[in-house]
């Protein structure tokens, strides 16, 4: 084969290549039925259809439900973490953990401390972090005064709810 006509043979392919790739770039499924426009993807009337609608359940799945609901309300918050800055069993923990939360927060005024007696050990604990990584956040900012302070899970209060600007 001439070496001309290989060159052109190759052009050719090349060019039909590109335009065959450059269609399927370009290319759009669009499904019968369904509306292109996002905002008239559930009309009004399909709402109805909710109303009318019959579940058939295990009961055993209604009162699983319930005990879980029951448990929540119970814990009186969600599993999260905090940041442990001092435990202590010795005769005078108390008022040392007392002044610890008052050390820290004349330091760190933004963070909610807390205080647990389980026996023998108060512990301050610092924080309410739904992820580790939140926690850590603090937990290297408060290391070089409290070189002891570790990450711990603990349940947590629940966050505040931030009003929507309207």
């Amino acid at each position: 084969m001439h070496p001309q006509s290989e060159f052109k043979m190759r052009f050719l392919f090349l060019i039909f290549a590109w335009v065959f790739s450059f269609q399927l770039l370009n290319a759009q499924v669009v499904f019968p039925g369904v509306p292109e426009n996002p905002d008239d993807a559930f009309p009004v009337d399909s709402l109805n259809i909710l109303e009318n609608l019959n579940i058939n359940q295990d009961p055993r799945l209604e009162n699983m439900l319930k005990w879980h609901i029951g448990n929540n309300m119970k814990r009186d918050g969600i599993s999260g973490y905090r940041v442990e800055i001092y435990f202590s069993s010795a005769l005078n923990a108390r008022e040392q953990a007392f002044k610890k939360k008052k050390e820290f927060l004349s330091e760190y005024g933004d963070y909610n401390v807390h205080i647990k007696y389980t026996a023998p050990n108060f512990r301050v604990r610092v924080g309410d972090f739904r992820t580790k990584n939140e926690a850590l956040k603090l937990h290297k900012q408060v290391q070089k005064d409290y070189p002891g302070a570790f990450i711990v899970p603990d349940i947590i209060d629940f966050p505040l709810l931030k009003p929507e600007d309207i």
